[in-house]
């Protein structure tokens, strides 16, 4: 049970507790998951079979076209009649493929959902889904295998709003669905054996996970009391050695650390900007001087021109207001500006407080083009964008530190303006 194996010469289930079996199915050549994922090393569609006194329970299944091998592994341990409980922890085809088929061959299991999955069963599997029978569970909720327990957790956003996990508390194993998971093929399975997959591990964190920051944290209320002696998620290795370690990293990358760097009343407000002649950086200049008046309110300002858009998105996911600065350049906004525009879908925008400014010389498009976007990710724009043509004016210099201070004051509460037309709130 604890030696090393390698899954790729044989379809046999590979048991790493007592009873409880991986029968999954490796994809070693996948390099695009979901058109945004790229995957160097492919990845596992992990699926678990648990043998109780009074039953056998199958927890998630895999992608279509790798039934044959699921059902190879599963067929090695146990026969269908067998099997009392299948659950799924999270609808996505790559994990309910070979549900149709593995209902059809064991209709006396009771299928185990969570209650906002009902919906997602019936899109993704119809029409056949008509024909299932399943149980909704929420956290708390239990099911008996005689000698096994499974309990479940209510994880919703992790990531579809349908995932929840499934704790095994006799052994004190987490399945735990796409959760602490990665797209990581390795044919020797446990993360004590496999290569070095703490990239792969961050990774899928930054562009699964981090836009709901929020329900990892909630779930974490719920998983960090558990006793935990092995992790099995639906993607990647089985986390059997030090297990609680990814559960302290998921915190940690859930956790702000902006606050470790100002005061915990303070307000952050960033400003981004390009400029061609300098004008768009005079505009950054002042309104950074009026917001930066403002008691309360911390003021960080970057020229794109001088790095690289990535680093940025820290930065936006723990500030409170962002500003973005552009001149027009043939009726659009720059492209350093768009690039960075462009990557925040990772992250949680939704009520930040945005504006836009900018210098033109003809028509001025480009701040009404980047609040259109920011409102496209559910951003607050209190106040119109400033436009300036050509070289600001001392006077225009003056409405921009007034732009800065105005936003600074609807951050802290002090001013209330209605939105230009604001649709953060409407979606």
């Amino acid at each position: 049970m604890n030696g090393d194996i390698d899954v790729s010469r044989h379809c046999n289930a590979v048991e790493f507790a007592d009873g409880v079996y991986w029968i999954g199915a490796l994809d070693p050549t996948l390099r695009t998951f979901d058109i945004i994922l790229s995957t160097a090393n492919g990845t596992t569609y992990n699926a678990y079979l648990i043998r109780g006194s009074e039953g056998v329970a199958v927890v998630d299944t895999v992608k279509e076209n790798f039934s044959d091998e699921f059902f190879a592994r599963l067929e090695s341990e146990v026969d269908y009649s067998e099997i009392k409980v299948i659950v799924l922890n999270h609808l996505e085809p790559d994990h309910t493929g070979a549900l149709p088929e593995l209902m059809r061959r064991a209709p006396q299991a009771k299928l185990h959902i969570s209650q906002r999955a009902t919906s997602m069963l019936k899109a993704l599997l119809k029409p056949s889904s008509d024909a299932f029978a399943y149980t909704t569970v929420n956290t708390g909720d239990r099911v008996s295998l005689g000698d096994r327990t499974l309990s479940f957790l209510h994880t919703p956003f992790l990531h579809w709003p349908d995932t929840q996990c499934t704790y095994l508390e006799e052994e004190g194993i987490l399945f735990s669905g796409d959760v602490f998971g990665c797209h990581y093929c390795d044919k020797r399975l446990f993360n004590d054996r496999v290569g070095d997959f703490r990239f792969s591990f961050d990774y899928y964190y930054a562009h699964i996970m981090r836009p709901f920051k929020k329900h990892v944290i909630d779930a974490l209320k719920l998983i960090e009391p558990l006793t935990l002696k092995q992790i099995a998620p639906t993607h990647g290795p089985i986390l059997r050695e030090r297990p609680r370690r990814y559960v302290t990293h998921y915190r940690e990358l859930s956790t702000s650390s902006l606050t470790r760097e100002i005061g915990s009343d303070d307000h952050s407000l960033v400003i981004f900007y390009m400029s061609s002649y300098g004008n768009t950086a005079r505009m950054a200049e002042e309104i950074s001087e009026g917001a930066g008046g403002v008691a309360g309110v911390r003021v960080s300002i970057y020229d794109l021109e001088g790095g690289e858009t990535e680093p940025f998105v820290d930065l936006i996911e723990e500030a409170d207001a962002l500003l973005f600065g552009s001149p027009t350049i043939n009726g659009d906004a720059v492209k350093p500006v768009w690039d960075l525009l462009s990557s925040l879908a990772v992250v949680n925008l939704k009520g930040k407080i945005g504006g836009a400014f900018g210098s033109f010389g003809w028509s001025g498009e480009a701040v009404r083009m980047i609040e259109d976007r920011m409102r496209g990710l559910k951003m607050h724009i209190p106040h119109e964008g400033m436009r300036v043509k050509l070289i600001p004016t001392e006077e225009e210099l003056d409405e921009c530190r007034s732009f800065g201070r105005r936003i600074a004051e609807v951050l802290i509460g002090k001013r209330r303006e209605r939105a230009v037309i604001d649709f953060a709130y409407l979606v």
